[in-house]
């Protein structure tokens, strides 16, 4: 069994994306990876050819502003990534630039990729999601969060990265998936107020179809303000990955988070405590087929 990971990236450094520690934590599970660097206004390109130099491809990209709507562009750069994928591999194991792989998860992939080698019609593998905001002591704690997502993905280049990049389709149908007892660690809420609230301008300027000139001046802040913007929180119990210790001894800014508070409509805070006494969430989109 061969497995090649793959990743879309621009400006990592500029809006303080964990590349880095989001690379290097499925490393051990790839014999290779391909990064498509879109083309950046700091040293992304460089920070990425320096992990793991001889293992990590590069390939150079420039975003499509034509495809800027609706975050399409965050689709087309992740296939060509996984385009430039070399035939020889089975599985690809898909990383965004702020997502982790703890390293207590990595057996369990391992032993999942090697079960369902040979079941053809398994296309992909499904991951938890823990989506950390704020800081690294606070968890996302209702529907907005998706809960689940695919990444790992067979070779088979029928499959495509999906509007703006959540999941994958092929010949435009939802992949059949088995489900990994794994989580992926999401730190894209995690950062400092002021980088973060220049990520989000370049966001809205990606999925608004305008510049981040435009969107700082809708914006009209320099600082996100955490406390006003979230839903409900818990508080994270367990442990980091190892390879995000570093990144979180040099936490430079305060939050505290109200974990009373519940900001929600009538209709999801209902769901909300229903999820809450059952375990189930109701009415959630599945962007995957479930197979046993």
């Amino acid at each position: 069994m061969k497995v090649c990971g793959f990743t879309f990236i621009r400006n990592a450094v500029k809006f303080d994306f964990p590349v880095v520690e989001a690379i290097t934590s499925v490393l051990p599970l790839c014999d290779y990876f391909v990064a498509a660097v879109g083309k950046s206004a700091d040293q992304t390109r460089q920070l990425i050819e320096s992990i793991v130099p001889g293992k990590i491809k590069v390939i150079d990209t420039v975003w499509d502003e034509t495809k800027k709507q609706g975050g399409q562009v965050y689709a087309h750069e992740t296939n060509k990534a996984f385009d430039a994928v070399p035939e020889e591999f089975d599985w690809c194991f898909y990383i965004q630039g702020d997502e982790v792989l703890h390293e207590k998860y990595l057996p369990l992939v391992k032993q999942a990729m090697l079960e369902n080698l040979n079941r053809k019609n398994v296309d992909g593998l499904l991951f938890d999601f823990k989506h950390f905001y704020g800081s690294y002591d606070y968890v996302g704690d209702c529907r907005h969060w998706y809960q689940k997502e695919i990444r790992v993905i067979r070779n088979d280049k029928n499959i495509r990265s999906y509007k703006d990049a959540q999941g994958f389709r092929k010949l435009g149908e939802k992949l059949q998936v088995v489900p990994v007892e794994a989580e992926i660690y999401h730190y894209g809420w995690v950062r400092h107020p002021v980088y973060m609230q220049q990520k989000l301008d370049a966001v809205k300027a990606f999925y608004g179809g305008i510049s981040e000139e435009e969107a700082r001046e809708k914006t009209l802040a320099r600082e996100f303000d955490y406390k006003a913007e979230y839903d409900a929180l818990a508080r994270f119990e367990g442990s980091h990955p190892l390879v995000m210790q570093k990144r979180i001894e040099r936490l430079n800014w305060h939050f505290d988070a109200d974990l009373s508070k519940v900001n929600m409509k009538w209709k999801y805070r209902w769901l909300y405590r229903i999820e809450k006494w059952t375990g189930v969430r109701l009415f959630e989109y599945r962007n995957y087929r479930l197979l046993k």
